[in-house]
């Protein structure tokens, strides 16, 4: 694998981090860590500028909340300087993490995502007939430094670039040695990265042709169980040898049964939700229309909020429910 170098100065470089300063504010214009670092944006800049080429960066100022949709879930969310250095490096290392990733790997990258994970799933259940579907143990919480750190150093020759992508790992642990933190761009980075050594063990040795990953949930299509009982060995091995990670109980089923698959259930003929999405289409559209009827929200906050959920809907069989909760009004 040929190794990149000479990166930090283009991380480094004014305009780019001028740049990341403007992603990294999308959507958080009117919280006030980005108004106060908006607000002696030049001198900020210049400080981060000069702290990358001095390898002096300080990592680790995390704020940490919970969510629960669709389930229980810690976020560590850094200081918004934090994310401008973030956005800042992979502005400039998406290329080499990319080039590394396979076609059928649909998470966190350009011109792939959600849908068309689901649209290549759908197409294997129409043509293989039985499904095997993994998902990995508390994946984020699981991820061993050790091993991140190696195979960034695969990848990555530029020491002070390592240096950073050292002190972002450390600066976190579930357990020793353990976890990247949901909520950083740096770890969606890492993670997909991770997973994609067992992607290429999957697609070079095991020449598994129908497969799809999205992040840690993992879908391969065969007509021979036998075949999928196999390869669920070996795969299991190398992801403890290895990766050092653990997998969910699986699920082994024909695709007629329905594959669950990102908040869907993927037949050959067709989409539908989830039990779990369709209760959380039902619970947001009624919030955000309260949110609207009670004044909280504007007409664009609404519309920039309900667009999104009734697109990922409408891409199953849902007509009679989106009819219920807009004009019926389901409970």
């Amino acid at each position: 694998m040929h190794r990149v170098g000479n990166l930090i100065e283009q991380i480094a470089e004014p305009e780019n981090l001028r740049i990341a300063f403007y992603k990294a504010m999308r959507g958080k214009r009117e919280k006030q860590d980005v108004r106060d670092f908006q607000g002696n944006l030049e001198n900020n800049l210049s400080m981060i500028h000069r702290q990358i080429l001095d390898g002096e960066l300080e990592i680790g100022d995390y704020h940490y909340f919970k969510i629960y949709d669709p389930k229980e879930r810690m976020i560590c969310a850094a200081a918004f300087r934090e994310r401008v250095i973030h956005q800042a490096i992979m502005n400039i290392c998406d290329e080499y993490f990319e080039s590394f990733q396979i076609s059928n790997s649909y998470a966190t990258r350009r011109g792939k995502g959600t849908h068309l994970a689901i649209e290549r799933a759908l197409e294997n259940s129409k043509e293989k007939g039985i499904f095997l579907k993994l998902d990995i143990r508390k994946y984020f919480d699981s991820i061993d430094h050790e091993i991140l750190k190696m195979i960034l150093r695969r990848r990555f020759k530029d020491g002070y670039l390592l240096q950073i992508f050292d002190k972002i790992i450390d600066s976190y642990t579930t357990e020793s040695g353990k976890g990247v933190p949901i909520g950083n761009l740096t770890s969606q980075y890492f993670a997909n990265y991770y997973l994609a050594y067992l992607d290429h063990y999957i697609k070079e040795e095991l020449r598994v042709k129908h497969y799809v990953r999205y992040m840690d949930d993992m879908v391969l299509w065969d007509n021979d169980k036998a075949v999928l009982k196999s390869n669920l060995g070996k795969i299991d091995k190398y992801l403890g040898e290895k990766l050092k990670l653990e997998m969910k109980p699986i699920v082994l089923n024909y695709t007629e049964k329905g594959l669950p698959f990102l908040g869907y259930r993927i037949y050959p003929k067709g989409l539908r939700l989830n039990n779990r999405s369709r209760k959380r289409f039902i619970r947001k559209a009624q919030l955000y229309s309260m949110n609207l009827g009670n004044g909280e929200w504007s007409d664009r906050d609404y519309q920039r909020h309900i667009l999104p959920l009734i697109d990922f809907v409408s891409k199953a069989d849902t007509y009679n429910l989106r009819v219920s909760v807009f004009y019926k009004g389901i409970n």
